[in-house]
């Protein structure tokens, strides 16, 4: 794959229902793919834990330690904003993302125009 993801599935650590709905886990991989189909280079890391995180987007490349640029949200935010359902700005404002780094926006890339 031309991808990277990172798979961080966190059953020990995680006790929550929400970590067992393999829906939202699916649906949360498609869309991080389809992400770095679109926005390829590994200049900022997006994590949806306890799902999964991808490195994406043009610029310096992330080798280790801490990125430079992060961004970080649930998977119900990152779901409607990779559907269309809520603007990046909107979520961002109201603290749904968090965000660091002057990469660390994909207000660009969303929606990520999902087919059925």
């Amino acid at each position: 794959m031309s991808f990277v993801l990172h798979i961080l599935l966190l059953f020990q650590s995680y006790s929550g229902d929400v970590m067992r709905d393999q829906q939202i886990l699916e649906d949360v991989k498609q869309t991080l793919e389809l992400l770095t189909t679109k926005a390829p280079g590994r200049a900022i890391e997006v994590r949806v834990p306890p799902y999964a995180a991808v490195q994406c987007g043009d610029g310096p490349t992330h080798t280790r330690g801490t990125p430079a640029n992060v961004i970080e949200m649930d998977a119900h935010t990152w779901l409607a904003l990779a559907n269309g359902e809520i603007l990046w700005a909107d979520a961002l404002h109201s603290g749904a993302i968090r965000a660091s780094g002057v990469r660390a926006d994909l207000s660009q890339y969303l929606p990520l125009r999902i087919t059925a």
